[in-house]
């Protein structure tokens, strides 16, 4: 076992599932650690992500908890694998670790679905809006500090340009494209980008109109990454307080069940680029 100098949200996670398979096994820390080969102190550590655990050890944990998804273990196996330090990492000491778990979340998700009424989405604002966007965050931040979160912004939206681009399904309610942040230019600037992202293949852009009503969800953002298995989808809420991940396996649910019925509600992709192009020529 390794001791993790930083718990990351990955990490957390891969630690918590492996105490969920214990406790579903219906074995205590102490009974599993003797089966395993290990101290209760260091299962301990394992599950907290104090330290981390070797792919072998996970495949070796999975057979004495009797886990019959093997789709699962060779997922949980691959985090426990995976010790490689980020991008992200450059930004630990001046950005929060929230926004870190962020880009690693998206940089290991295999889909990722966003509903968005109030912005647009991070991964297609270009680098003026998003500055506009922090310039207006409470407490004010430090000029540095708009900056570095600028970077870190566009440097996530990797995963949409790289060699094998994450699919990517967004879909914008029309507040959020007639939100004025940075005056005339920046907005015109920004809906062209819409515009130019939606024709990307692996990008679907989905717009919401005042028109279609009411719906369930219109008052919170969702982020939704789809992982490996179902298990280890994770849903990343924007909240006044901070953001908040979830993996409960009943809210993921009912977060997939939400965005389907929001994608219902929403026009087409063709009708959604028209929109946006509508709105583009009053400015």
């Amino acid at each position: 076992m390794v001791t993790r100098p930083v718990a990351t949200a990955r990490r957390a996670r891969l630690g918590a599932e492996l105490r969920k398979l214990r406790e579903r096994a219906g074995m205590t820390a102490a009974e599993a650690a003797t089966a395993i080969g290990t101290s209760s102190g260091q299962l301990s550590n394992v599950e907290s992500a104090r330290f981390g655990v070797s792919p072998d050890r996970v495949r070796a944990m999975a057979r004495v908890y009797s886990v019959c998804d093997p789709q699962l273990v060779d997922a949980l196996a691959a985090m426990a694998a995976d010790r490689t330090n980020g991008w992200w990492d450059q930004y630990r000491e001046v950005l929060p670790p929230s926004l870190l778990d962020l880009a690693e979340l998206e940089h290991h998700a295999l889909t990722l679905r966003a509903a968005c009424t109030a912005h647009v989405p991070g991964l297609l604002q270009t680098a003026d809006h998003a500055r506009e966007v922090f310039r207006q965050v409470v407490p004010e931040l430090t000029p540095p500090e708009v900056e570095h979160r600028v970077s870190h912004r566009i440097k996530r939206q990797d995963v949409l340009y790289r060699s094998d681009p994450i699919p990517y399904t967004a879909i914008i309610h029309e507040a959020a494209l007639r939100m004025q942040f940075g005056g005339r230019a920046v907005v015109k600037g920004q809906l062209a980008h819409l515009m130019e992202m939606g024709q990307r293949s692996q990008v679907r852009i989905l717009v919401i109109p005042f028109d279609a009503g009411s719906f369930p969800g219109a008052g919170q953002s969702i982020y939704y990454a789809h992982g490996p298995v179902p298990q280890l989808d994770t849903v990343h809420l924007d909240q006044s307080h901070g953001p908040a991940l979830v993996d409960a396996e009943a809210r993921l649910d009912g977060y997939r069940l939400l965005l389907d019925h929001m994608e219902t509600m929403a026009l087409g992709r063709e009708e959604s680029s028209q929109f946006i192009h509508s709105i583009l020529r009053t400015l």
